[in-house]
């Protein structure tokens, strides 16, 4: 197991699903984890006190990031608790949307952007002066940013964004010793994927995979877990499918 005792970590969107398993994954390698949240305050609170029962060591941090200054005030609180050092930022909060090209709004494409982009990238800024040589970032991308699924045209927009963002935050932030990475998942059962509870989803999803399953969320935290490690230490600017070999 990837040893990440004495590091200090921000999980975004740590309240449930990929966020929640991440944030324990790390813990159980030996971080210390703020575990980030918008609004399930109590499901955030689950995740603090697994963590503590478990021996680990984590706060709960709430921070609205579909608001233009939300990165700003997480930054500022995420200071005030670890002082003058992050070693690993955990970008995964985001939103999706399933809408046709004609059904998708204004508002539904733009608050996708403020949350899935905007968030991550002012995040990043804010913190930057407490990330240091040695300090690693991951995104959460996603299957849809390079294939068509369903409809979900405009999300797959912000992960294709997110993949740019990891080339260019890794080639500027490089010469600091900071590394920049992204996670991208196929589809895993959470919250934001509701189909893959009934039989029809659940079909679809096993007919573009490899492996026959539907993915769970700790599946995807183990991929964190290396990438935010030493293990990972000459693994910058990429991308990891971690998706079952969807749409090979």
């Amino acid at each position: 197991m990837s040893n990440l005792s004495g590091k200090t970590a921000l999980v975004t969107g740590a309240s449930r699903g990929i966020g929640r398993a991440a944030a324990l994954a790390l813990a159980k390698a030996g971080a210390q984890i703020l575990v980030h949240y918008s609004s399930a305050q109590k499901d955030a609170d689950a995740v603090v006190d697994e963590i503590r029962q478990s021996g680990g060591r984590a706060e709960k941090v709430g921070a609205d990031l579909s608001v233009p200054d939300g990165p700003k005030e997480l930054a500022k609180r995420v200071r005030s608790i670890i002082g003058a050092r992050l070693d690993i930022l955990v970008a995964n909060a985001g939103i999706s949307k399933a809408a046709s090209i004609e059904e998708t709004t204004v508002e539904d494409f733009d608050r996708l952007f403020a949350v899935n982009v905007r968030a991550p990238y002012f995040l990043i800024q804010q913190l930057l002066p407490a990330m240091c040589k040695g300090s690693n970032i991951i995104f959460t991308s996603s299957l849809a940013a390079h294939a068509a699924v369903a409809n979900l045209s405009a999300y797959a927009a912000t992960k294709g964004a997110v993949d740019t963002l990891v080339k260019h935050f890794a080639a500027s932030l490089g010469e600091r010793g900071i590394r920049v990475n992204a996670i991208a998942p196929g589809v895993v059962e959470t919250d934001m994927s509701n189909f893959t509870k009934t039989k029809e989803g659940r079909e679809v999803t096993l007919g573009m995979q490899a492996l026959k399953r539907v993915a769970q969320p700790d599946d995807i935290a183990g991929a964190v877990t290396f990438l935010a490690s030493d293990d990972a230490r000459w693994v910058t600017g990429d991308t990891l499918r971690v998706d079952g070999g969807s749409r090979l």
